[in-house]
């Protein structure tokens, strides 16, 4: 006679350090998942304001001035920073999606595909600010 089918799972196998579907919690998974859909979003954001902005241009000039003029301060270059930052993970975190859905390798080291798209995008991020912070803040204290 045999052993009667064990119908219910062990201890062991119910219980885990990790719960059920959440594989990639806290992981780089995860992480590079989330930045991608904030940085869409807040990219999308972006255009619709600027779209709309730059349509005033055709209904009121004026007012177009003046939304302008209310751009041109040090708290909206570091929202270009930012925005620029966002722009630039989106698109370096787009081609590692890419690379892990067209290639088996990539799909292997995706982990090591995505913290070369943080370093690549630090070091594009830097280059950019390093160029345009002087700017947005060459034109404070006075003077010219």
């Amino acid at each position: 006679m045999s052993a009667p089918a064990r119908v219910t799972p062990s201890v062991a196998e119910t219980t885990s350090k990790t719960p059920r579907g959440t594989l990639y919690r806290g992981n780089e998974g995860m992480w590079s998942w989330v930045l991608h859909r904030i940085t869409g979003v807040a990219i999308f954001f972006f255009l619709l304001v600027h779209v709309l902005d730059t349509a005033l241009i055709r209904v009121a000039p004026d007012a177009y001035d003046a939304v302008i003029g209310t751009y041109k301060n040090p708290i909206m270059g570091i929202g270009e920073v930012a925005l620029v930052g966002a722009i630039v993970y989106h698109a370096f975190n787009g081609l590692r999606i890419i690379a892990v859905d067209l290639w088996p390798w990539a799909t292997r080291h995706q982990r090591q595909l995505w913290w070369g798209v943080l370093a690549v995008w630090a070091v594009t991020l830097i280059g950019f600010s390093a160029r345009h912070l002087p700017n947005v803040f060459s034109h404070m204290g006075g003077g010219r």
